[in-house]
This record gives C-alpha cells, sequence and structure tokens, in this order.
C-alpha cells in the first residue's frame, strides 16, 4: 500500500539505492558514509571560518567570487536526523544558489547526537548566527537580509533558531526556509506511525529523537527550542516556506506547523509534492523534484533579491 504512494519515478529510483537504517549498531558506517568533502567551484568563493569563544564552531561562507557589495545570506543548517553529516554535503546546493541569487550562504558545523544532545547542536548554530551578524561587515553581508534555512534535520534546527531567535536574540532574521523538517518528537501523527517509510523510518525517526533528547525523551516537558512543534506562540516570527512529500513521516507535522504559521499572522508558502518521500531530492531529475527545486529557487529569489526586505501580502498555499 506504502509503496503504490510513492510517485512512479521515485518508486524505480528507490531500487537503486541501499536501505537506510539508523541505529546505535549502524551509525558508524553511516557516518562514514555522508562524510562529505568540500565542493570547489572556480566562480565561488570559499571562507572557512570558526566562530565562539575558543573558535569551537566552524563555518563555511560561499559567495560569489564577482559580487559587489553586502548581499543577502541564507545560514543553513545541513540535515542526517541529528546523528549524521557535515557542513559540506549541501556545497553544491549552496554554490548554486550563490551564482543563481547573487547571495552569500552560510554553512555550520554543528556537533552531532548522540555525543551532543540538546541543547549543543542547537547552541553551535546560534552561535555560528550570532557570529554572521556581528561581524557582518568584514564578511560583506547585509545584516538586515540574513535568514535561516535547512533540510531534514537542519529545517527543524532552523525552526528553533527562529524561535530562539525571537525569544532571545539580539538580530531579526529575514525568513525562515524549512525543507522537509523534524519538529516534532512525540512521533503522535498518522503520518509519524506508518511502517516501512523509505530513507528515514519510523524506527529511525524515533532513533534519532531518542539521540538527541537522551533522557528529556518522551517526557512532556520538551522544550520548543528542541521540538519545535511544540511551540504554543508562534506570532511574530520570520516569514517562511515549508515543503514536505506525502510519503514522509514529517508530512502532518510540517503541514501543521506551516498552517500555525499563517494563524499566527506568520506569511509561510507551503508545498505537499504528491508520492514523495523523506529526502526526496536524492531523487533529481524526477519530475516532482524539479517541480520541488523550481518552487524553492522561486520562494528563494524574492527573499534575497536586491533590494527585498522579504515577502508580504497573500499567503500562497500550495498543494502539489
Amino acid at each position: 500500500m506504502l509503496e503504490e504512494s510513492l510517485d512512479a519515478e521515485i518508486r524505480e529510483g528507490l531500487r537503486q539505492l541501499p536501505e537506510f537504517v539508523f541505529s546505535e549498531a549502524t551509525l558508524p558506517m553511516m557516518r562514514e558514509l555522508t562524510a562529505f568533502q568540500p565542493c570547489l567551484e572556480p566562480d565561488i568563493e570559499r571562507r572557512e571560518l570558526t566562530a565562539g569563544p575558543d573558535g569551537e564552531v566552524g563555518l563555511t561562507l560561499l559567495r560569489p567570487r564577482d559580487a559587489l557589495g553586502d548581499l543577502p545570506c541564507l545560514f543553513w543548517m545541513h540535515g542526517g536526523g541529528l546523528v549524521i553529516g557535515n557542513r559540506h554535503m549541501d556545497d553544491a546546493m549552496l554554490n548554486g544558489w550563490c551564482r543563481a541569487f547573487a547571495c552569500a550562504c552560510v554553512s555550520v558545523e554543528y556537533r552531532l547526537a548522540p555525543e551532543a544532545t540538546y541543547p549543543k547542536p542547537l547552541d553551535d548554530c546560534d552561535t555560528g548566527l550570532r557570529h554572521i551578524f556581528e561581524h557582518a561587515a568584514e564578511l560583506g553581508i547585509d545584516p538586515n537580509r540574513i535568514g535561516v534555512g535547512g533540510r531534514s534535520a537542519g529545517g527543524g534546527l532552523a525552526a528553533a533558531l527562529a524561535l530562539r531567535a525571537r525569544d532571545h536574540g539580539k538580530h531579526r532574521l529575514a525568513f525562515q526556509y524549512l525543507e522537509y523538517p523534524m519538529l516534532d518528537d512525540r512521533q503522535q501523527t498518522p503520518s509519524s506511525r506508518l511502517d516501512g517509510l523509505p530513507i528515514w523510518s519510523r524506527e529511525s525517526n524515533a532513533f534519532g529523537w531518542r539521540s538527541y533528547l537522551a533522557d528529556r525523551y518522551g517526557a512532556d516537558d520538551v522544550p520548543p527550542y528542541a521540538a519545535p512543534a511544540r511551540a504554543r506562540e508562534l506570532r511574530s516570527l520570520p516569514h517562511g516556506f515549508v515543503n514536505v512529500g506525502t510519503v514522509d513521516g514529517f508530512r502532518d507535522e510540517a503541514i501543521d506547523y506551516a498552517a500555525r504559521l499563517n494563524q499566527a499572522g506568520v506569511t509561510t508558502e507551503l508545498h505537499v509534492y504528491a508520492g514523495a518521500p523523506h529526502g526526496f531530492h536524492l531523487f533529481a531529475g524526477s519530475a516532482v523534484v524539479e517541480r520541488a527545486v523550481s518552487d524553492s529557487a522561486e520562494w528563494l529569489r524574492r527573499q534575497l533579491a536586491p533590494g527585498s526586505l522579504g515577502t508580504t501580502g497573500i499567503v500562497n498555499l500550495s498543494l502539489d
């Protein structure tokens, strides 16, 4: 039944991929497979930075070599279920966005669970973001046009960072961009309880949250900065973009979060892609992914365009 719900092109592509299983036993192997190296491209300037009192947080700043003046910036957090990945894994995509939108992108090396539990990974992201704001002038970044974004676990961290910046930060974020974000540790929605989900299963999701929350896992008082779906008040957050596929355990929590943002007066664009699983960007070239890439690019272009101060006006709620 679940396989029949998958987009036909993606269903075929899944047959070419190994099974993704995340557990304590498989974690070392999965980390070895996702030890990404920097993607160097001649037209993109690359600077490796450190942030924090002891330089403990690594950052990569990307920007077009021929760009002049202070650029808008996307502060990016990688995916990987909070347990794998590094700041280089989305380099090719970020290089393309720098080129297409004449912007800067900064990716952060946050610590991974279970070695670093909440709030340490989020603290690393916060430290990196504050560094970019505080050093914007010397980095050639416009401090009035810095937004946060991420994919999967990175999307959840981006949402959490937006909440923390609203409540405790000195700087105002321009936007939040959330790709199939990991938002809710409770796993009580219908989609989160589906068996046999490809890429990121119900069991892998439990492992990721348990690794991140440690003793807090399963508790009623998990902070919203750890699991943004638990936030009761969403007013005054930066406007946003949320996408997710219909065959994704995160489907319901992503849709609900986007709806609640809009209900709180936070203009948020939502895209739901029929037949797409978690991590659907792995299937580049399929029609549904091409639509998703185009939708993301159109929205980001509006946020990062010269003179843009973000999206205003009518909410665009798109169900594809």
